[in-house]
């Protein structure tokens, strides 16, 4: 008997459930489970302590303890989890966190209670709310504020209450004599890569420093509270030439020099997304949601930067949009308004048919079909990318399995390419023997983080037996040297060189390079958007070797059979 080897450390010793609902309890909270599909809501045995006896009968249900929860006092859980984004640990899940304010029931004399609710979503594959998990604690920290209205007297807030009841007072001291005031959102860029690089540890380090340094740079007048965990509210009483300059000394006195932590001196940056009150925003919800597209749209200009509301578009409306949009997405997702269209491509040579690409197309409620233009943008805004790319390979898959001579290529964006369910969905299709007549589009238009990560799910999809192309090539991220290290078999020139290209010398010139450079790896060639046979023709001569669009034919709801003829 081989003599057994002594681990290298010592086995963790684990909490029973009663150790953890006691220390959950001496904080002031108590952990439950609700299930939406039965509207359950089920408690740990602190509850009563925390929530006190008179609430107990009435929160047994998600639709009783939202009941209890005093409107305008923040975001119910109900809300707060339907709407979450960030993502757990685990792969279907996401984090949320809200505070708000429990009355009393109707027959009750209690006081109100102010609660912290922090918890996990656990999602269904097709994005559906299966259960959430999670532990409500009494707020007892925060700065102690008086507040108005149904909330009279001394409450315990949040730091984003109190800029709430901070922007509230300025807004009615500013409708009261006619002022105006500016406010800046500030956020930390790119705080999650630098949590996966330094630890989370250093992340909170670095909150810390910017809060601190933002503190720093205050006038009188100006006040500061946080919005979020990285990003900070700012009051500035000056408008005009005097508030932009505040505004931009506020940034620079963070983004000048690199902070020092334990881990060492760290290169970050703040961007600010900025507006004129009550000019540009009438209400406390109407300044934070400038603001945050503000600050959205500084980050896309680049780190660092600051953006200013201007009125030109209705951005309010345009969010609303997008929301019925995404809510139309994970309605799709769930009632089978998710289909695939199919366009031929076909080998330069000759015009035969030599697989299809599967296109994502959405039935909305009202009947239009939509399709990826539409339908990327605001999944990759909303979370749901993950979701779309998922059902889009389980239909293509369905569609091989159905057709037993017919090739396709199916899209994926980087990131989903390591969800779990994603790669089980493969790995089942590589037992049936699909994967041989499967090639996987890597978007080349999102960033792709890690190439070595990517690589080893390049030969990973390889070993499978499917190929792998990188898609929209030209107009993202890569660049040959990371093409040649991912060892995809083809590249897809973006259309939008291939469709200029007989009007553009530059564009010429661009295409034939890449084409020289893809031959020179021994890596084929599709080039998308072939509008005619002039275009065809020179494409050929210069060795692409696959051709779609137009002259080859449109995306229909069934794949094509057959040759092109060459100048139909």
């Amino acid at each position: 008997m081989p003599e057994r080897v002594a681990p290298l450390h010592a086995p963790v010793a684990l909490l029973t459930p009663e150790e953890v609902a006691g220390i959950v309890g001496e904080l002031s909270g108590a952990a439950y489970r609700w299930t939406p599909g039965t509207d359950q809501l089920a408690w740990c045995g602190t509850a009563a302590d925390v929530l006190g006896t008179e609430r107990l009968p009435h929160v047994h249900s998600g639709r009783d303890y939202q009941a209890l929860v005093a409107p305008g006092s923040g975001t119910p859980r109900v809300e707060a989890a339907r709407t979450a984004q960030t993502p757990g640990l685990k792969p279907g899940t996401r984090l949320f966190e809200t505070t708000y304010c429990l009355t009393a029931p109707a027959d009750a004399e209690l006081s109100r209670l102010w609660l912290e609710d922090r918890g996990i979503c656990h999602l269904a594959e097709d994005g559906r709310l299966e259960s959430v998990e999670g532990i409500v604690r009494r707020l007892s920290v925060g700065r102690p504020v008086r507040t108005a209205g149904v909330f009279g007297g001394v409450e315990p807030q949040s730091e984003r209450q109190r800029l709430s009841q901070m922007v509230d007072e300025r807004l009615t001291a500013a409708y009261r004599d006619g002022s105006e005031f500016g406010f800046l959102l500030v956020g930390i860029d790119q705080l999650g890569r630098l949590n996966d690089s330094y630890g989370f540890q250093i992340g909170d380090e670095l909150v810390d420093i910017v809060w601190m340094r933002l503190r720093a740079q205050l006038r009188e007048g100006e006040e500061i509270a946080r919005f979020s965990g990285a990003k900070f509210g700012i009051l500035l009483p000056r408008v005009g030439g005097e508030w932009l300059a505040s505004a931009q000394r506020i940034l620079a006195g963070v983004n000048t020099t690199p902070p020092r932590t334990s881990a060492g001196g760290v290169a970050i940056s703040v961007s600010a997304g900025g507006l004129v009150a009550p000019r540009h925003g009438r209400s406390v919800a109407e300044v934070f949601s400038h603001a945050q597209d503000m600050l959205v749209a500084a980050r896309a200009a680049g780190r660092g930067s600051l953006h200013i509301y201007s009125p030109g578009i209705d951005r309010a409306a345009e969010r609303r949009a997008n929301l019925r949009f995404a809510d139309d997405i994970i309605s799709a997702l769930g009632e089978g308004r998710v289909t695939l269209a199919f366009q031929p491509i076909a080998r330069t040579g000759g015009r035969t048919i030599a697989f299809h690409e599967a296109l994502v197309r959405i039935q909305g409620r009202n009947g239009r079909v939509y399709d990826g233009s539409s339908i990327i943008p605001t999944a990759d805004r909303f979370g749901l990318t993950r979701l779309l790319d998922q059902r889009s390979l389980e239909l293509a898959l369905a569609t091989l399995r159905a057709e037993p001579e017919l090739h396709l290529s199916v899209n994926v964006a980087p990131g989903s390419i390591h969800d779990s369910v994603w790669q089980h969905s493969l790995e089942t299709a590589a037992d049936e023997g699909l994967c041989r007549r499967l090639i996987i589009e890597l978007t080349e238009s999102a960033s792709i983080s890690d190439i070595d990560t990517m690589r080893a799910r390049v030969v990973w999809l390889r070993g499978l037996g499917c190929r792998v192309a990188m898609d929209d090539f030209g107009v993202g991220y890569t660049s040959f040297r990371s093409l040649r290290r991912l060892g995809v078999d083809l590249l897809k020139i973006d259309g939008s060189f291939i469709c200029s290209m007989m009007q553009s010398e530059d564009d010429r010139h661009f295409v034939q390079a890449l084409l020289e450079l893809a031959g020179k790896l021994g890596i084929e060639t599709v080039a998308e958007w072939v509008l005619d046979e002039e275009a065809a023709r020179l494409l050929g001569d210069w060795g692409c070797t696959y051709l779609q669009g137009e002259l080859v034919g449109m995306a229909t709801e069934r794949p094509a059979a057959g040759d092109i003829a060459a100048g139909a």
